[in-house]
């Protein structure tokens, strides 16, 4: 989490999002607010940990939302990244849409439901999420857009993020191919129309939060994983025209 915090302070970038995992700093809004302050990152979002890997986090399902709904609001931000649920977690999955408008109207947040993707396994998809992986047709005020999700989907995310409208309110800053895999690159080595995606929420004005979501885990050399997160930052501004906020 320090790493985190300090990379980005480095690269440049104008703030971060946390995901709430098993790392106990990523549940502990005094630690990250001291992060924060240190590293002079504000923190955009936090993510809630809806993921298949965190599920032993914060115990019951709506326990996850709620309690990352209040972190957020004790570090600053408003943003709340959730996946939608899965099919097995019974009433949570079938009062999703309505249980999500309740906390974004108490807590005076924004629940974002992030677009997954369908699992497919020898030719045929596995039903995983209810009420569905595609965000665009469901009831939620808020939504995340991720690009290596919607590779995997085969979803053109132009089309989407013009059908979202004023709901889209937070990006995952990725690329991908049309392939099952989660791959999450640097804009612009995958298939996703992310250029023309950023000029158009450009065009329209859209002041949304842009958060990157890159994997580096395949950078090798010294300094490469520095290199694809300033190219990504680099690419955002220029199809944005969005410069460095003023610290």
């Amino acid at each position: 989490m320090v790493d985190a915090f300090s990379l980005a302070r480095d690269v440049g970038y104008d703030g971060v999002e946390v995901m709430v995992t098993g790392n106990s700093i990523s549940q502990d809004p005094k630690q990250l607010l001291k992060l924060s302050e240190r590293y002079d990152q504000p923190i955009f979002a936090i993510h809630a940990p809806t993921l298949l890997l965190t599920q032993q986090v914060w115990g019951s399902a709506w326990n996850k939302i709620e309690k990352s709904a209040l972190m957020a609001k004790e570090v600053g931000c408003s943003n709340v990244v959730a996946h939608p649920p899965f099919r097995w977690q019974g009433t949570y999955a079938t009062q999703f849409a309505e249980g999500v408008r309740r906390i974004n109207e108490e807590l005076g947040v924004k629940i974002c439901v992030e677009n997954m993707y369908p699992w497919r396994a020898r030719g045929r998809e596995a039903l995983m999420y209810l009420p569905h992986w595609n965000p665009v047709p469901q009831p939620y005020d808020f939504v995340t857009w991720d690009f290596s999700h919607a590779s995997i989907a085969h979803h053109d995310s132009l089309e989407a993020v013009q059908a979202l409208g004023d709901r889209l309110t937070h990006l995952h800053l990725c690329d991908g191919n049309n392939n099952a895999k989660d791959e999450h690159l640097v804009p612009g080595r995958g298939t996703q129309r992310v250029q023309e995606t950023l000029e158009y929420l450009r065009d329209s004005e859209w002041d949304g939060a842009v958060v990157v979501e890159v994997s580096t885990r395949k950078a090798k050399g010294a300094g490469e994983r520095e290199e694809w997160l300033g190219e990504t930052l680099n690419f955002a501004r220029q199809h944005l025209n969005r410069l460095p906020l003023s610290k």
